[in-house]
């Protein structure tokens, strides 16, 4: 029969919390090389459900977006008046609509307009350069937003990208929330 041995117990809750700690900082640095693509899983290893969460307009030209159980944070943002969900890729050059998104939002390309080759996750991928006239998140407004076109089948979400982000007076992420200061 072994008898309990306090010094052990501390040494394993050592071990076991540095473990935890080590995968969180494994998981963040996964999020930051891969562009805000990985998904985190639960410890039992199965992927959470993916819920957007509501966003929190500040008084002050700002707005908090708060990250889905995927880790990702997502949005409704109005192009040119018209509204398209969003997601925040700091690791994405462009901000990026799929063909049928970009159609609906009243951006028509034409198939030889999809010139420019762009490097993806995934690849080479000819896009068409488009300008958005007002790109809005809440109370953040950009004008001229250079954005591009993905073909038809090759984007799942759209992706607000540096070309929007590096425009603002700043923006900050703290915990699972996101600020973007207009």
């Amino acid at each position: 029969m072994r008898s309990f041995d306090p010094e052990w117990q501390t040494l394993a809750g050592a071990a076991v919390t540095g473990l935890r700690d080590a995968a969180y900082c494994v998981a963040a640095m996964c999020l930051i090389v891969g562009g805000g693509r990985a998904v985190m899983r639960s410890a039992t290893g199965a992927a959470p459900p993916t819920v957007a969460q509501p966003v929190a307009a500040t008084s002050s030209g700002a707005i908090s977006l708060h990250a889905d159980r995927s880790g990702h944070y997502t949005t409704t943002a109005l192009v040119n008046g018209r509204v398209v969900s969003m997601m925040v890729d700091t690791g994405a050059t462009l901000c990026a609509f799929g063909q049928a998104d970009a159609e609906s939002l009243g951006l028509t390309v034409a198939p030889g307009d999809f010139k420019k080759v762009v490097m993806t996750a995934n690849g080479p991928v000819r896009v068409a350069p488009i300008r958005i006239r007002l790109l809005q998140i809440g109370p953040v407004a950009v004008r001229d937003v250079e954005a591009v076109v993905i073909p038809r089948g090759l984007l799942g979400t759209n992706l607000l990208g540096m070309s929007f982000l590096s425009r603002l007076r700043d923006f900050s992420v703290a915990g699972a929330r996101i600020t973007l200061r207009g």
